[in-house]
């Protein structure tokens, strides 16, 4: 067994609470409890001798001439790890029966099911939890064969099995060993809980079948609501799945992914905690979520926005900060983890955030879109919280800032950051007049203007025919690519077609895409990163809207091919298309339904194979003169 396996070689299965990664192998290697945001009970994704597993797996090796294979059941968040070779085949499901809408609890149970379908299998089952980050030991107390309760400093593990699988202490942790048959199974129960707490019953297989069809229920259900009959239904059905997963349904909050300390470079330093709220990143998926029919998710997050600028504002006395834990705790303190080796040597491992205290303006941007989407500005009460954010806003927009890329090498006037307050105080603007809400409209409107001939005046380079990353710079930002979407500019207008003209040529790379160069704008960090999957949609979005269909969706298929096995993304693709970074992103499969649905859109406008594509790969002898335009219609 490797001892770090490709950080795209996972699944993840999840209550709503928190959530698992298990590898293709049947190895859980990343779980907190009992919140996402909690220390972890397995983490040998970020040091596989100290950081803790699961294994449940067929315990056969290469020589028996095994082959494994994962997937997701359709349309469910149920996880199956299959073992096929010559004397039988087995497989493993593995999946958690979703809290939606519950309170909060400190009780999360991880179901690991081992079955035989065809001959018969050994299988192997390991328990070796390691509490806080590796960091607390843990005794071990048996009930019987079938039941033992790892203790950790105030959590429990409680491990029980079902018959047919008798528990081994293997020094404080535990193991099994046994044999199954066509027809048979045996299931593993996982139960974190507050120390102390009353000890759950014997599982039956009986039950655990129920449990099993409970989850399978819930997410057939809960797909129902989806309006999305595009062309890539399966991609964007496994998309609202994984950004379901990822969030805290008692509070209504998304986190940006399910671990931390993943790099963006192997042996890198850019290894950060993403188990968080960021109020950019959730508050872009309110639209979204709405678009595909998922309204209770959409409104849930937006109440737990406004609570927090109701709260108070943040420690910095601005009215946000970037991003809160779940429960809407501002207090992100960062550590390194340095017993850590961190996944594959890449050191610093942390856990917290320090960007947490960094001033990005474009968040109001974000925040004021969500509160006012598709045209709906809530209730009174969220008017007069968003309103007061605007009147704080005339007063303090012309500021430089830390940007949306987080980077630590000092403030600069960033054009997203002013493109996104355009954004709130037009949503603003045209929100107080369309519903007759009381506002300061002239300083709203004032400001709005003042942003826009900013942005145009200086955010603007002649030279470069293209706007650019900051007042004082040539450098181009992918993040940019949004400015069509929010209706900064029409996506056809002629300077931002040499702005994408310009991407084109310096931060695509085979239709993936670099945020910017950090050689040429310094972030503060050392050594590189990949292209970001976030950016690639937001590229093949900008090119629908744009109207080269061809290209968008050339570059649209080929990013789907850098998905996992079961089509899950990480944050960046590297050199050599591996998935680097935290995972899976939530972002990325955010932007992955936009470039979908702008996608299917403008095809089903045009009805044609795309139109006006002078920059499509075909012209530059990429495709074979056969191929055609690649822009033809599925529907």
């Amino acid at each position: 067994m490797d001892r770090y396996p490709p950080i795209a070689d996972h699944g993840m299965v999840g209550d709503l609470q928190t959530a698992a990664l298990v590898s293709s192998g049947g190895t859980v290697d990343w779980w907190c409890a009992p919140r996402f945001d909690s220390p972890s009970l397995f983490a040998s994704l970020l040091d596989s001798e100290r950081g803790g597993h699961c294994r449940l797996a067929a315990d056969l090796g290469a020589d028996d001439g095994m082959a494994v294979r994962q997937l997701y059941l359709s349309d469910t968040a149920i996880l199956v790890t299959r073992f096929m070779a010559p004397g039988g085949v087995g497989e493993v499901a593995d999946f958690m029966v979703p809290l939606d809408g519950a309170a909060a609890t400190d009780r999360h149970s991880l179901v690991r099911v081992a079955r035989v379908v065809r001959g018969s299998m050994p299988f192997t089952f390991v328990c070796r939890p390691r509490f806080d980050y590796g960091r607390a030991p843990h005794t071990l107390a048996r009930s019987d064969e079938r039941a033992v309760v790892l203790r950790g400093p105030g959590t429990d593990l409680h491990v029980r099995s079902t018959e047919g699988a008798a528990l081994r202490a293997d020094g404080d942790d535990v193991t099994a060993r046994f044999t199954l048959s066509a027809g048979q199974a045996v299931a593993f129960v996982l139960t974190s809980a507050s120390a102390g707490g009353a000890a759950p019953g014997a599982p039956t297989l009986d039950e655990v079948a129920d449990q099993l069809e409970r989850c399978r229920d819930f997410w057939h259900h809960w797909l129902r609501a989806c309006t999305y009959r595009g062309r890539w239904q399966d991609m964007v059905n496994r998309s609202a799945i994984t950004l379901k997963l990822l969030t805290y349904a008692p509070a209504g909050a998304p986190i940006a992914a399910a671990t931390m300390g993943l790099p963006e470079q192997i042996g890198g330093e850019r290894n950060w905690d993403y188990r968080y709220t960021w109020i950019r990143d959730a508050s872009l998926s309110v639209r979204t979520l709405i678009d595909l029919g998922f309204h209770e998710e959409a409104h849930a997050f937006r109440r737990w926005l406004r609570d927090r600028i109701e709260a108070g504002g943040a420690p910095s006395g601005d009215p946000l900060q970037i991003m809160y834990r779940v429960d809407g705790d501002p207090y992100l303190t960062e550590e390194t983890l340095d017993h850590l080796e961190g996944y594959q040597g890449s050191r610093p491992v942390r856990a917290g955030n320090a960007a947490a205290d960094q001033l990005q303006l474009d968040i109001y941007g974000e925040a004021s879109d969500a509160l006012i989407v598709h045209g709906d500005v809530g209730a009174i009460r969220g008017w007069k919280t968003l309103a007061g954010v605007l009147d704080w806003l005339t007063d303090h927009w012309d500021r430089p800032d830390e940007g949306i890329w987080e980077t630590r090498g000092g403030r600069q006037d960033f054009t997203y950051s002013r493109l996104m307050t355009w954004v709130a105080f037009d949503r603003g603007v045209h929100a107080a007049t369309g519903f007759s809400r009381p506002a300061d409209l002239r300083r709203w409107t004032d400001a709005r203007d003042a942003v826009f001939h900013q942005i145009v005046e200086r955010g603007w380079h002649d030279k470069r025919q293209a706007f650019v990353q900051h007042y004082d710079t040539d450098v181009l930002d992918a993040s940019l690519l949004l400015m069509p979407r929010v209706g900064f500019i029409s996506p056809t207008d002629p300077d931002w077609l040499s702005t994408l003209d310009a991407m084109d040529d310096e931060l695509v790379s085979d239709s993936l895409v670099y945020r910017y160069d950090p050689a040429a704008s310094p972030d503060g960090l050392r050594g590189s990163e990949g292209t970001f999957n976030l950016c690639s949609f937001l590229y093949v979005e900008a090119l629908a809207r744009s109207g080269r269909l061809s290209q968008a969706r050339y570059a649209f298929d080929k990013m789907l091919t850098y998905a996992n096995h079961v089509g899950l993304f990480a944050e960046e693709i590297g050199p050599s298309g591996e998935q680097l970074g935290n995972f899976p992103q939530a972002f990325t499969h955010l932007a992955l339904v936009n470039a979908a649905m702008a996608l299917d859109e403008s095809l089903d406008r045009t009805g044609t194979r795309g139109t006006g594509d002078h920059r499509h790969p075909a012209a530059h002898g990429l495709t074979p003169p056969d191929a055609g335009d690649g822009g033809g219609s599925d529907g």
